[in-house]
This record gives structure tokens, C-alpha cells and sequence, in this order.
């Protein structure tokens, strides 16, 4: 046979044979892609509806803009607290119960410290930020309402920081899929809210670093709050209770402290970071605790510094910055950049937190300095 008839009838039957059982192409697994949201340029304002409310029974809502980076900064704003007649009244409210100041100071272009995108020191500066306003006099923390007053001059509290921080998370999860790194603050009384609810972030995205930073929140209150006031919020329901020691149903929340929470949700998340910063005589929390029935600032700074000492011999992934002085938060403020203690600037702290090495905690050395 022609040797060129012979090769060609030999390249066919190859053809046939490799058409009839085709070699699969190996398995190519699809990229994960980062998920985030569309939104409009700057801030955008949610109004969930729903069980979310203001203390008042004004609408709740929050805010989200997009950054250039898999980051998330989850901040929950601060205002004060509200827990019996006095407290809770109009004519002498300690705490904000509306988010019309945020709606204001958004529109403003108020935001300064964490949120100065146009800050070459500013680590956040390219992070998608979401803003938890406070209006519920709860820490961020209860989910019940609450009649004050005196008969026939009663009125009622919506204490719902719960629903409003859920509806808020729900979004959160619903939008951003695997983002790399996300941080938890809050100032004043959303330093609470930062800590208790870093536990659901933590829980949600395990693959994820998840700093939590609560700035000026250290929790010294009197004994008498705790048994009197607390539980006109019905928090106890927010704790996460896939925590043993922090599970409502098998723990009598109302006999643990603060430092309790941070070592529950530090030793159930060995991976994370947790964090707290405090001014070594903060005026507004020494204020708080005065107004609870004790007197002594004193006493308030001795009790900061033994709950901060107590989370750090029970965790190791917990630490703290001590600042001079008594200014209250730090995060929203143009010295975010300059504060210091002992030789160490906060924002370089921070930096080596964000780069997943724990800093070491720092202590000022001249606390009575401003």
C-alpha cells in the first residue's frame, strides 16, 4: 500500500479513537473573588425596618462606604446610657437617642482620626468602613422595652441595640464574602458593642483576622448597677452561647464582669486579637461610674487597671493601651495620630496589630500628663 495512504489511514483511526473516548481536561476550581456590595460614592444610609428602632421609637439606620481593599472597619458609635428615671428622661438624658447627629456629621464630612482617608498615617484609609450609630441607651446590647417613670408620668425606652447590631451584621454578611481583615471599635459606650458583638464576627468569618479595639470602655460600674439597672436592658439574650462560659442559659451573666467577656471570646478565638484602650483617668467614664452611686476617681483607675491586668493573665491574645491623661476616645479625633504612651504613638501600635504580630501592651509611664 502507498506509505502516504498508509499514514493517513493511520491518523484517522487515531482521530476516531481519541473522538470516541475524549481525555477530561483536569478540574479547574473557580477563584474565590472577594464579594462587597454596590454602592453609591460615599456614605450610603440603610434603613432596616423591622424590630430596629431608636430609644424613642425614632427610625434606626446606619452607613457603609467602600474602600479599595478586602477590609472592613465595623465601628459602633458611643453616646452615653440610660437605665432608670432620671437617667432615661428627657429633661435628663445622659445618652443619645436619635442618629440624626450621625446623619448630620456624615453629611458634614465630620469624621476625622480612623476615618481621614487623605491621612498617609492612617492604616484604614483604603478599608470599606460600616458606622453602627447608638441611640438605645444600651451599650449596643439590649433587646427589650422598658417603662420608666412614675405612674401616670411613665414613658417607655426601646432598648434595642440588639436588633439594630444584628440587622447591621446581617447586612454585613449578606454583602462581604471573605474579607481579609476586619476590625472591630467603638468608643465610649461602643466599646461594648465592639467587644460583645466581635464574637459574631469572629464566629462568621473563622477564615478572616478579626481585630476588636474598644476605646475607652473598661466597664467599671458599682455592684448596684449591675443588680438594680442591667437588667432593665434584657441583654443576657445577646451573648454568644456558643461560648460555654458566656452561654446565658448555663451561666448567671449578672454575677460576671466585663473582663469576663473579653476572656470568654478571647480563649474561644485563640487566632484573633482583641484589645482595649483606655486614658489612665478617663473623665467621662470616671463620670459614668459616679453617676452609678460611686465617688472616687481614684478608685475608678485602680479598678481600670485591675480588669485590664486580670484579661491579660487569663489571655494571651488580649492587649492594652494606657494613655495619660483623662480624654475620652480616641479613634474619631485628629490625635488619633499623635497620642502616645510611654514612647510607643497608638497608630504605630496599631500597625503592628494589623500586620497579625500581638504588640506588646503598653502602660504610661507619666499618666498624669494630658
Amino acid at each position: 500500500m502507498n506509505r502516504r495512504l498508509t499514514t493517513s489511514l493511520l491518523s484517522l483511526t487515531a482521530l476516531t479513537f481519541l473522538s470516541a473516548c475524549p481525555v477530561e481536561p483536569p478540574v479547574q476550581e473557580d477563584p474565590v473573588i472577594p464579594m462587597q456590595p454596590e454602592l453609591d460614592p460615599g456614605w450610603n444610609e440603610f434603613s432596616p425596618g423591622g424590630e430596629t428602632s431608636c430609644a424613642r421609637d425614632t427610625p434606626f439606620s446606619y452607613w457603609a462606604t467602600l474602600g479599595t481593599e478586602n477590609k472592613i472597619v465595623v465601628d459602633f458609635f458611643g453616646g452615653g446610657a440610660c437605665w432608670n428615671d432620671s437617667t432615661c428622661s428627657i429633661a435628663d438624658a445622659i445618652f443619645q437617642d436619635s442618629v440624626d447627629p450621625i446623619r448630620d456629621a456624615i453629611e458634614g464630612e465630620f469624621f476625622v482620626g480612623i476615618y481621614d482617608r487623605d491621612n498617609p498615617a492612617n492604616p484604614f484609609a483604603n478599608w470599606h468602613h460600616v458606622v453602627i450609630p447608638y441611640c438605645t441607651g444600651d451599650i449596643h446590647w439590649g433587646n427589650t422595652r422598658t417603662r420608666y417613670g412614675p405612674v401616670g408620668q411613665s414613658f417607655e425606652i426601646a432598648h434595642v441595640g440588639a436588633p439594630n447590631s444584628l440587622a447591621v451584621l446581617d447586612w454585613i454578611f449578606s454583602n462581604f464574602r471573605d474579607p481579609e481583615q476586619i476590625f472591630v471599635t467603638g468608643c465610649s459606650a461602643g466599646s461594648y458593642g465592639a467587644a460583645l458583638w466581635s464574637s459574631y464576627l469572629m464566629n462568621h468569618y473563622p477564615e478572616s483576622e478579626v481585630f476588636q479595639f474598644g476605646d475607652s470602655g473598661a466597664g467599671i460600674i458599682t455592684e448596684s448597677f449591675f443588680e438594680e439597672s442591667f437588667p432593665s436592658w434584657n441583654a443576657e439574650e445577646s451573648f454568644p452561647a456558643w461560648i460555654p462560659d458566656l452561654d446565658p442559659d448555663a451561666n448567671e451573666l449578672l454575677e460576671k464582669e466585663l473582663s469576663d467577656l473579653y476572656v470568654g471570646i478571647a480563649d474561644h478565638n485563640p487566632k484573633q486579637i482583641l484589645s482595649q484602650y483606655n486614658t489612665y483617668a478617663d473623665e467621662t467614664q470616671v463620670f459614668y461610674y459616679e453617676a452609678m452611686g460611686a465617688s472616687s476617681e481614684d478608685d475608678w483607675t485602680a479598678q481600670m487597671l485591675d480588669s485590664i491586668a486580670e484579661i491579660e493573665s487569663k489571655s494571651e491574645n488580649f492587649c492594652s493601651f494606657t494613655a495619660p491623661g483623662d480624654q475620652h476616645c480616641i479613634v474619631t479625633r485628629d490625635d488619633f495620630y499623635t497620642v502616645e504612651s510611654d514612647g510607643t504613638l497608638l497608630v504605630d501600635w496599631l500597625n503592628e496589630m494589623l500586620t497579625g504580630t500581638q504588640p506588646e501592651s503598653v502602660m504610661c509611664s507619666d499618666c498624669g500628663g494630658e
